[in-house]
């Protein structure tokens, strides 16, 4: 133990009772009788290491009969002779503490003490005193004890209390270990730790209610299968969290009741028995108990799970057929499925082990068969890949292994039911005609004229054993250009063959013809002639290309021109050309240079279009010659020789596409107009058509102006009403009563309307409206249509009544117009002005 520099060593002066360790704890070293003593003394050194400085204590033991505990590790007196007592911790003035029940410590510089165990889950009377905190220097002066920390003052608060004047610590309920396993708590300048006691106080409790595991079948004794946990909160360095595991019960109990063991510290599970099979037993369900206080069954809790342990597959059962096959083939049927082969394996479906992988050992040595497995169903498809000639082959017998994808494990051998046999009877049919050989090919040369006889194409009947008669037909000639024999296949043209043809690819022309055979049904097969063929000049040059361009003043270097054949060499090039002598002006404007070369002879041309004939031949055997046309267009050219006009040159030969195109748009156009002039003069038909009789520039009396109001406005006063009442006073150009329509010429002369009278007399404009009206029904110059026309038209209902009954005579006198003002407010205006009013 640490001290100053240096380090102390401990001992006591009665070694036969007491010891101390160098930790400064004392021990008993036997149990000790206080019968009759109140107290017991025990004298304790300390010697420094280094300076060999002793120093003496004495530690008292004495009975406390208010003591409710007491240390039982450091201090066991018999039950019957001593009364339990609270520790005393006794803090001297130096350097040495000596507690009361014996303990011895050295402090540094604070007072330093053993820990204070305290039992969790205590039953006791609380507040239950723990220990007591005495300084040697009570006697002589008047001390206060506190404590200080968590559990005193700090979170959790109020769990200990220490007595300020005797000093007792004091817990105040019970403590839970799981929850804070100690407590340090400070008596300044002394530093109290308070260890909580475990007890066992909670179950084994299992990180899974079911834990899953597997193990392969067949596994051999003392394989590990998994392994289960459980944990326990109390102390894992006491007896109350140290867990044993065992099996309770095993199901099913098959082959042996005793399959599985565990490791009862670990949880490891393992096999302890041989005979796992799953085809016989896929699962088994195992209950485990883990147990506290190291398994023990009467002090210990207990808890149980359930483990699910599966059997995994392995492959121990080899695929057996079912039986042997028979079947029949078609002839010359090829990718089509022959029969199907079944076999029956235990193992787990749809696994490596389970499925199947079928191959012929014997008797198709050509490779005609082929087996796939159908991954569904694991059965063999067993598959013609070749045709089969029955007249070579009339059956096959094959014989077929069936194995798993993976091997068997070791010790399993193949059983005798892994292999099967089977027969495939071939079935005569009407075979094909066969043409031979398939294609054929020929060269001959191109040209070659109608009626010439190319070939024979002919097939053979694989049916020997059936005398047939075998047709012959064309069924693919895109040409048209070759015929055949139907009795003896023979092949010739009707059509001149033509090389440059452009149904010929790369020198190639392919026909297809068909033999049919007398069979039932009938059968036919096809072959191809292939016809390879060699060229002959057959075709006269052409210049190319067929237009070229040249400004008016030509530049020194000549155009430069060439010729096209379709033929091949040596029938097209080195060309001759040579310009025709007829007309006189080509060979006068023009002239042909060395490599092909075609150049102005005079200065210049004025621009346009020039056509110059020219004559080429070709160098082939029996050489041709053509004459062809080379357009020259002759243009105004820049700086750079390129055309200025080219443009205009090229608008004169607008294609006809152009030109239709064109036209379409203008006539589009005039159509557009001609149907807005239309419809112009209608709309001023109608117009003219719904005028009045009258027109209103010339009759004051239809200047109705418009407010857009219900009422009328200040301007009502200054309307002149005497032109309602005197017509005669109008001037004579503008008594006539209607002007004659203008929508339509009259035939007739203009009819008479009335006239008004000029006569100075209050008349009255009643009898001169329907005169008007009388005269215009009459009238043969008016329209047709003109017979009633409607003005906005304001409904029914009025309460004014209809105004067609208004009239006026010159014997009424003087009217009463009261009545106009109940009509509403609309017309109070023309009350005021027929009433009489004031205004």
């Amino acid at each position: 133990m640490d001290c100053g520099e240096g380090s102390v060593w401990f001992r006591v002066g009665d070694p036969s009772d007491f010891t101390v360790s160098q930790e400064g704890v004392i021990y008993t070293q036997r149990n000790l009788s206080l019968v009759g003593k109140k107290k017991m003394e025990v004298v304790v050194y300390a010697q420094d290491v280094l300076s060999n400085h002793v120093w003496k204590v004495r530690v008292h033991l004495h009975i406390n009969p208010n003591s409710r505990g007491t240390a039982p590790e450091q201090l066991k007196p018999s039950d019957a002779t001593l009364t339990q007592q609270v520790p005393e911790i006794l803090f001297p003035w130096r350097n040495i503490v000596v507690m009361g029940e014996g303990s011895l410590s050295r402090v540094k510089r604070d007072w330093v003490i053993p820990p204070i165990n305290v039992a969790e889950n205590s039953r006791g009377h609380f507040p239950e005193d723990l220990v007591r905190i005495r300084s040697d220097r009570d006697k002589s002066r008047m001390l206060r004890y506190s404590v200080t920390g968590p559990g005193a003052d700090q979170p959790p608060t109020g769990i200990f209390i220490i007595d300020p004047i005797s000093g007792h610590l004091s817990v105040t309920k019970p403590l839970d270990r799981e929850h804070i396993p100690n407590f340090h708590v400070i008596e300044n300048p002394i530093d109290i730790i308070i260890n909580v006691i475990d007890q066992n106080d909670n179950v084994p409790d299992f990180l899974h209610s079911t834990f899953n595991g597997s193990v392969p079948e067949g596994s051999k004794p003392g394989s590990f299968v998994m392994t289960v946990t459980a944990v326990d909160k109390d102390d894992p360095k006491t007896a109350n969290g140290m867990m044993r595991y065992k099996i309770l019960t095993q199901n099913p109990q098959s082959p042996s009741s005793n399959m599985f063991t565990i490791n009862n510290r670990t949880g490891d599970i393992i096999t302890v028995a041989a005979g796992l099979d799953r085809e016989k037993v896929t699962q088994y369900t195992l209950i485990i108990q883990a147990t506290d206080m190291e398994g023990n069954p009467t002090f210990g809790l207990s808890n149980t799970a359930t483990t699910v342990i599966r059997i995994t597959d392995v492959n121990d059962n080899s695929p057996e057929f079912t039986t042997d096959t028979v079947c029949s083939l078609p002839l010359n049927k090829v990718n089509v499925i022959v029969a199907n082969l079944s076999v029956t394996d235990k193992d787990q479906p749809h696994t490596s082990a389970w499925r199947a992988v079928y191959r012929i050992v014997a008797g198709d040595p050509t490779g005609r068969f082929s087996i796939t497995t159908d991954p569904t169903s694991n059965e063999g498809l067993l598959t013609v890949v070749k045709p089969i000639d029955f007249e070579l082959t009339r059956s096959f017998m094959l014989i077929v292994e069936a194995v798993n994808e993976v091997p068997l494990v070791r010790g399993i051998q193949s059983p005798r039911q892994s292999t099967a046999t089977v027969s495939v009877r071939i079935l005569d049919m009407n075979e094909s005609p066969e043409f031979s050989p398939n294609p054929k090919s020929i060269k001959l040369e191109e040209g070659l004229p109608a009626g010439s006889l190319l070939s024979t194409f002919t097939a053979q009947d694989p049916d020997r054993f059936m005398r047939q008669t075998i047709r012959y037909s064309k069924i693919y000639d895109p040409a048209n250009w070759l015929k055949i024999d139907p009795f003896n296949g023979q092949i010739s043209t009707i059509a001149v063959l033509d090389r440059e043809s452009h149904y010929i690819k790369n020198n190639l022309y392919n026909v297809t013809f068909m033999a049919s055979d007398e069979g039932f049904p009938p059968a036919s097969g096809t072959g191809t002639l292939q016809m390879y063929l060699l060229d002959i000049n057959d075709n006269a040059p052409q210049v190319f290309p067929s237009e070229v361009e040249m400004c008016e003043k030509p530049d020194p270097n000549a155009l430069n021109i060439t010729a096209s054949d379709p033929d091949l060499n040596p029938h097209t090039g080195p060309f001759v050309f040579e310009l025709v002598s007829r007309p006189s002006e080509i060979r006068r404007n023009w002239t042909l240079i060395r490599v092909n070369g075609l150049r102005l002879r005079i200065g210049s041309l004025a621009s346009g279009i020039y056509e110059v004939p020219i004559t080429i031949t070709d160098s082939g055997i029996l050489p041709m010659s053509n004459t062809s046309v080379l357009r020259v267009k002759v243009c105004q050219c820049d700086h750079h020789g390129d055309c200025l006009e080219m443009g205009k040159i090229n608008a004169v030969g607008l294609g006809t596409e152009a030109i239709i195109a064109i036209l379409l748009c203008i006539i589009t156009l005039l159509v557009l107009v001609l149907l807005f002039v239309m419809w112009m003069k209608r709309r001023d038909k109608e117009r003219q058509a719904k005028q009045l009789l009258i027109d209103p520039e010339d009759d004051i009396r239809d200047n109705i102006l418009k407010y857009d109001e219900e009422g009328g406005g200040e301007e009502d006063q200054d309307y002149d009403l005497s032109q309602l009442q005197q017509p005669d006073a109008l001037e004579s150009e503008c008594v006539k009563v209607g002007i004659r329509r203008l929508d339509e010429r009259p035939l007739h002369h203009d009819h008479q309307y009335p006239i008004r009278s000029t006569a100075p007399h209050p008349g009255d404009i009643e009898d001169f409206i329907y005169e008007g009206l009388k005269a215009a029904d009459h009238d043969p110059t008016a329209p047709p249509y003109d017979s009633l026309l409607v003005f906005d038209y304001e409904g029914s209902g009025s309460t004014a009544g209809s105004l067609s009954s208004l009239h006026s005579c010159s014997s009424c006198g003087d009217q009463e117009y009261n009545y106009l003002s109940e009509w509403g407010p609309h017309f109070h205006k023309l009350a005021d002005l027929y009433g009489g009013g004031d205004d």
